[in-house]
């Protein structure tokens, strides 16, 4: 990891989003190497964030969350898919950077073999597909729930700073899926490169679609 993303890391989690957009994030095993470029993130600000896993303190579950910046925090959603997080700011914060979406730029292959792997239908996941959401983004990683605490440079991880001139316009948004008020202004913290096909949907939390036509 090179001192500017470990600088951002550090900061706090705006700034770590900001940094990891665009950066390319891989993950080896034996059956090969899957390399992602992150193109949608959210940031997580801890105990001042109601949208946050650690706004009401730490957790066996949630451990992670408060040690140092650069390791990933894995958890399960609905119990049935994982997510991965970048912990950002000092340890004891609970700051962290949800990956939600990316592009496979190596190991596509790997990557489609993953992700077929539990569809019924047998059509072919689409590339710009293959990790949106970031359910999908962990499988096609081959990452895991036991990756919880891995290093972010650390093996079977690496990851590749962004080149911000060609990087894309920075969009911001509010958060997929959180409820109010954390799923509301001013947590407009999700993040993405404007433009790409890979970044997924937003859909509201059903809080706020209260009274919605």
């Amino acid at each position: 990891m090179d001192d500017d993303l470990r600088a951002a890391l550090l900061e706090g989690p705006l700034s770590a989003a900001d940094a990891l957009l665009g950066a390319v994030l891989s993950r080896s095993t034996p059956d090969g190497t899957v390399s992602v470029r992150l193109t949608e993130v959210e940031a997580y600000a801890g105990s001042g964030d109601p949208g946050s896993h650690g706004f009401r303190g730490r957790t066996a579950r949630n451990a992670t969350m408060f040690g140092p910046a650069g390791h990933l925090y894995a958890y399960r959603i609905y119990g049935l898919h994982t997510c991965i997080n970048v912990v950002a700011g000092e340890s004891g914060t609970s700051s962290a950077v949800l990956l939600r979406a990316g592009e496979v730029v190596d190991g596509v292959e790997l990557a489609r073999a993953r992700r077929g792997a539990g569809r019924r239908s047998g059509v072919p996941v689409r590339d710009h597909e293959l990790a949106r959401g970031p359910g999908n983004l962990v499988t096609a990683l081959g990452a895991t729930f036991g990756d919880d605490g891995a290093r972010l440079d650390g093996t079977p991880f690496a990851i590749v700073p962004a080149e911000r001139s060609s990087r894309g316009a920075v969009v911001r948004g509010l958060r997929v899926g959180v409820g109010a008020p954390g799923g509301a202004l001013p947590f407009d913290w999700r993040f993405w490169i404007d433009g790409e096909p890979s970044v997924s949907r937003y859909i509201a939390h059903k809080s706020l679609r209260a009274g919605r036509r």
